[in-house]
């Protein structure tokens, strides 16, 4: 039986997401990108009812099957092998560093895509939380995510529209992050109204930047986001950052007052931040 007629058999909820990933070639090359070992122990969010999570078993050393729809947990139950934890649990309740128990994992997700962004703060931290104890047990992340979320990981400041955001900096302030591949509406049962696309976030042992204040740093980005419409001044006076006081930064730093936060890079993000600390 294909992966469609095995889908079709059990009733997805609408309120969680669910969205099964049933094209062979898509698990396939996520198995690929996970370039797994026997050595490796790789954590699943929302394993559903196994398609991918039956694939995992087969090349990796330790599996640990994250899934809150109870009906799915029997369903996983099935596949019975020696290697596979099953959690019932929810990921955003999840304590990851107590699964992972000291050792660095991978993680692979299809996650239902109204809560991409709490799952990625759950797994990286915020910019200012240098020692969290999730992303510290994570090698890496091969992530199914709605293609629009994935062209904003994977941003820069040179990037078209509004991609380029606060998430983008969040992930890439802990990790090198690639767009894999896109992936089809009809990859999926039931198929959703938009294209998903797999994307990959490679953790860093180091932040990207070497800051005085990351908290700082964390307020001077959301602020420069606050207001898209905005230029960089007024974004960051109406986040509650003195007038005079920016003003003299952007002019100490060269940069044109007049500009958005969209355009400037996350390293001239930092200088920024590090200018406005100094003059406190």
């Amino acid at each position: 039986m294909d992966y469609l007629q095995r889908a079709k058999y059990f009733r997805t909820k609408k309120r969680l997401g669910q969205n099964f990933l049933i094209n062979s070639e898509v698990i396939t090359d996520i198995i690929e990108y996970a370039n797994l070992t026997k050595d490796d122990v790789v954590l699943e969010i929302g394993a559903g009812v196994g398609f991918v999570t039956e694939q995992l078993i087969k090349h990796a050393g330790k599996v640990i099957a994250v899934e809150l729809d109870e009906e799915a947990v029997k369903e996983l139950g099935k596949l019975s092998a020696e290697n596979l934890e099953i959690v019932h649990k929810d990921i955003l309740k999840t304590d990851i560093s107590e699964l992972a128990a000291g050792k660095k994992i991978k993680i692979v997700a299809n996650i239902p895509y109204y809560i991409t962004s709490p799952i990625l703060a759950h797994l990286l931290g915020e910019i200012d939380d240098l020692h969290n104890k999730n992303r510290e047990c994570i090698s890496e992340i091969i992530l199914m995510v709605q293609e629009e979320v994935a062209r904003r990981i994977v941003a820069t400041e040179k990037s078209q529209g509004k991609q380029y955001g606060l998430l983008t900096i969040l992930a890439q302030f802990w990790a090198e992050c690639s767009l894999l591949r896109i992936v089809g509406q009809r990859s999926f049962y039931p198929a959703p109204k938009v294209t998903s696309a797999l994307v990959k976030l490679k953790i860093n042992e180091k932040p990207r930047l070497q800051l005085s204040d990351y908290t700082h740093f964390r307020k001077t980005i959301k602020a420069s986001f606050g207001q898209r419409r905005k230029n960089i001044k007024n974004s960051l006076v109406n986040g509650g950052f003195d007038k005079v006081k920016v003003q003299t930064a952007l002019k100490n730093l060269n940069i044109d007052e007049n500009v958005r936060g969209e355009s400037l890079s996350i390293e001239a993000f930092g200088k920024l931040s590090e200018e406005l600390c100094k003059l406190k």
